[in-house]
C-alpha cells in the first residue's frame, strides 16, 4: 500500500495523474502551492490521506480474499508493538468482515450471494467534524480503478453497531465496488479510536497509537484527570451524543465522496449531487443512520436501503428502554420451557446458570412473581411478551444474553446519552484491561496497538472489559443493571440527563419522494421489528411517504453467528435481502424496473448439515 499525504484537491489530482502517467515524475514534481481559485475542501475536514491498493492488496478484502477472511486468526503484525498503517487496515477489514457476514463454508457467501473478488483502487480517508461537535468522525471513500464514468454513483454507508470505519464493508462495499461505484464510509463518531488514560495515548488518523490522538481526545475535568484510569471509548466518552447526528454524519461522508471523486477523476469533474447518484445503505445502527439521513432536506440522496435498523420513533421503543429491560429479565425468562430449545452451542448453559441466580434477584427486588425459579421464569417471560417481545425474538435474544451484550450496550449508551466523561458514569461503570485477579491494570503496548483494528467499539473485546463498582454476589451484575434501568424509568438528575439524550435521537419521516426500502428479520432478537421497523414504516406512511418493507422469516440479527451449526440450521442470513433490495432500487433509478413491493418473505431453514441454496432464501424477483 502506497500512501500520499494530501494537501489540496488540486494537488491530489495532479499528484495522482503524475503517478499514473507514463514517465510521470510523481508527487514531488507538483508544486505544493498549486491551488485553484475558489477551491474549498471545507474547514470540517482534516488529516486527509490517500492510499493505493493494488498488487496483492485491494479495496474489498485488503488482498485476503474469501480464504483469507475465513482464517480464524487475524492477520499478524510484523512487530506487535508497532504495526504499520497497512497492517492495521488489513486487520481492521478482516475483523469487519467477520463481524458482519457469514463466511463459513456452506453459508453461501461468494457462491449463492455476495462477492469477495479483488477490487483494486484508491482510498481517500479523513477526519470530518460536524458543526458543534467536539469530536470528529472518520470518513473513508473507496474509489475503484474501474469506476463507472457513465453511471457516476456513490454508495454511502455507516458502520453497524459502534464499529470502526470499515464496519459496513461487507454491506456497502461488497455491493457497490464490483458495480463500479465509489463507496463512502463513516464510523458515525463511534468506532474503535480508544484512548489509553493510563499512558495518555490515543489513535492517529492512520490507526497507529500516538501521543497526538487526532481521532479522539476525551475531555477530562482538570481536577479529576489524574485519578481517572483505564480506557476511554469514543462512543461512550465523546461528549457529543453521536447518535443524535447519525444522519448528518452520513451526509458529510457523501459530501466527502464528491471531493474524493474530483481528486480521483479530475477528467470527470465536477462531481455534484445533481450529476452523481447517491444511494445510502446500512444495517443495524448503520440502518438507523441512513434512515436519519433520509430526513435531511435537499435532493442530495437518491435512495435508501436500511437493514434491521435501530430507529427510534413515536409508537416504538428506544434501544435503551428495551435493552435495559432485556438485561434484567431475559436471563430468567429464557428458563421457561415454553421457549425451549434455545439455540446452542455455545450459549444455553451460560444462560441457564445466570438465569437461576437472576430469577432469585428479580423476585427479591419485586420485579417478578413466583415461589420458585420455574414460576419466576414463566412470569419474566410473560412480562417480556406483554411489553412487545415475541417468542421468536426472545429465542434469538439468547445470544445477546449469553454474551452479556445487553449490559454492554446499556453501559455504553447511558454514557453517550448523558454525555459523561471517563470516571463520571452514574452507575459506576468504566473500561479497562484486567489482571489475573480481575483487577484493572494498565494496558500493554501490544494490546493498545491492536484496539483500532480489533475492537468493535463497545467493550468487552480486544482486551478491554467493563469495570463496575459496586458488585455483590451471588448476582454481581444485578445492582448495576438496576441502576441502568432506573436511568430510563427514574426522575433523578442523572435519569433526566440520559432521557434527554434519548429524546434527541427521535427520528422523523424521510424526505418526500425519496425511495426507501426497509428490510428486517422477523426473528431479530437484538432490534425486534415490533420496536423499530414496524413503527418506523407506520410513521412514514402516516406522513404520506412511500416506504417499502420486506419482512424476512427465519432471519435474526447476526449473520456472523450463522457459523455456529445450530444457528445455521435455524436461521438465514439477512445480507442477501439487502443486496437484492439494492439491486431493485438501482433498476428503478435506471428506469428498468419498479421499486420492490411490500413482502413477508417465506423462507426455508436449511437444517443441520446442509449448505445454503437460493431455494432456502426465496429472494423476491
Amino acid at each position: 500500500m502506497d500512501t500520499i499525504t494530501v494537501m489540496t484537491p488540486t494537488r491530489i489530482a495532479a499528484c495522482l495523474l503524475a503517478l499514473l502517467a507514463v514517465g510521470g515524475g510523481g508527487c514531488a514534481s507538483i508544486p505544493a502551492d498549486d491551488h485553484e481559485a475558489g477551491e474549498d475542501v471545507s474547514s470540517m475536514i482534516s488529516a486527509e490521506r490517500v492510499t493505493v491498493h493494488r498488487d496483492g492488496d485491494d479495496l474489498l478484502t485488503a488482498g485476503l480474499g474469501l480464504d483469507g477472511l475465513r482464517v480464524m486468526t487475524p492477520p499478524a503484525f510484523a512487530d506487535a508493538a508497532q504495526p504499520t498503517p497497512a497492517e492495521l487496515r488489513r486487520r481492521a477489514i478482516w475483523s469487519s468482515w467477520r463481524g458482519i457476514a457469514d463466511l463459513a463454508p456452506g453459508g453461501g457467501y461468494g457462491d449463492v450471494y455476495g462477492s469477495t473478488a479483488a477490487v483494486p483502487g484508491r482510498e481517500y480517508s479523513a477526519l470530518a467534524t460536524l458543526d458543534g461537535a467536539r469530536q470528529p468522525h472518520r470518513v473513508v471513500v473507496q474509489v475503484p480503478d474501474a469506476f463507472d464514468a457513465g453511471k457516476r454513483c456513490v454508495v454511502v454507508t455507516a458502520a453497524s453497531g459502534s464499529r470502526g470505519v470499515y464496519g459496513a464493508i461487507a454491506v456497502a462495499s461488497a455491493w457497490g465496488l464490483p458495480k463500479g461505484c465509489a463507496v463512502a464510509h463513516t464510523d458515525k463518531a463511534a468506532g474503535s479510536d480508544y484512548f489509553d488514560l493510563d499512558a495518555g495515548l490515543g489513535v492517529a488518523a492512520d490507526g497507529t497509537v500516538q501521543a497526538e490522538a487526532e481521532a479522539f481526545q476525551p475531555a477530562l475535568d482538570a481536577t479529576a484527570a489524574d485519578g481517572v484510569k483505564g480506557v476511554a471509548v469514543k462512543h461512550a466518552h465523546s461528549g457529543d451524543n453521536p447518535e443524535a447526528d447519525w444522519g448528518r454524519h452520513v451526509r458529510q461522508a457523501a459530501e466527502y465522496a464528491l471531493h474524493a471523486l474530483e481528486a480521483a477523476r479530475p477528467d470527470l469533474a465536477p462531481f455534484t449531487f445533481d450529476n452523481t447518484r447517491v444511494i445510502a445503505v446500512g444495517i443495524s445502527n448503520g440502518g438507523g443512520a441512513v434512515l436519519r439521513a433520509a430526513e435531511l432536506e435537499g435532493d442530495w440522496l437518491d435512495a435508501v436501503v436500511a437493514g434491521e435498523p435501530n430507529i427510534d420513533v413515536d409508537g416504538g421503543r428506544s434501544l435503551y428502554d428495551y435493552t435495559t429491560e432485556a438485561a434484567l429479565l431475559m436471563p430468567c425468562a429464557l428458563l421457561d420451557p415454553a421457549l425451549a430449545p434455545l439455540p446452542q452451542p455455545p450459549l444455553a448453559a451460560q444462560v441457564g446458570a445466570v438465569g437461576l441466580v437472576r430469577c432469585a434477584s428479580l423476585k427479591q427486588a419485586g420485579l417478578v412473581d413466583g415461589d420458585d425459579a420455574a414460576a419466576q421464569a414463566v412470569d419474566a417471560h410473560r412480562r417480556l411478551n406483554a411489553s412487545g417481545w415475541t417468542d421468536e425474538a426472545l429465542r434469538a435474544g439468547a445470544l445477546s444474553a449469553g454474551f452479556d451484550l445487553w449490559r454492554s450496550v446499556a453501559v455504553t449508551y447511558a454514557s453517550a446519552y448523558g454525555r459523561y466523561a471517563p470516571g463520571e458514569h452514574p452507575c459506576g461503570f468504566g473500561f479497562a484491561a484486567l489482571d489475573a485477579n480481575f483487577a484493572p491494570r494498565p494496558a500493554t503496548a501490544d494490546e493498545r496497538t491492536a484496539w483500532w483494528s480489533d475492537a468493535s467499539g463497545i467493550p468487552p473485546g480486544a482486551g478491554v472489559v467493563i469495570t463496575e463498582t459496586p458488585v455483590a454476589l451471588p448476582d454481581p451484575a444485578f445492582a448495576g443493571l438496576q441502576c441502568l434501568r432506573t436511568l430510563w424509568t427514574g426522575d433523578t438528575a442523572d435519569a433526566r440527563r440520559v432521557q434527554a439524550g434519548v429524546a434527541a435521537i427521535r427520528a422523523s419521516a424521510p424526505r418526500e419522494g425519496l425511495p426507501v426500502v426497509v428490510v428486517h428479520g422477523l426473528h431479530d432478537g437484538l432490534i425486534p421489528v415490533a420496536f423499530s421497523s414496524q413503527p418506523y414504516v407506520a410513521m412514514a406512511r402516516a406522513a404520506g411517504r412511500d416506504v417499502r418493507y420486506w419482512q424476512v422469516d427465519h432471519a435474526q440479527h447476526f449473520d456472523a453467528f450463522l457459523g455456529f451449526p445450530d444457528y445455521a440450521a435455524r436461521y438465514l442470513p439477512l445480507l442477501p435481502y439487502v443486496y437484492t433490495a439494492l439491486d431493485r432500487v438501482e433498476a428503478h433509478l435506471d428506469g428498468q424496473g419498479t421499486l420492490p413491493a411490500d413482502a413477508v418473505i417465506t423462507t426455508t431453514p436449511r437444517g443441520a448439515g446442509n449448505a445454503l441454496t437460493a431455494g432456502h432464501l426465496a429472494l423476491p424477483d
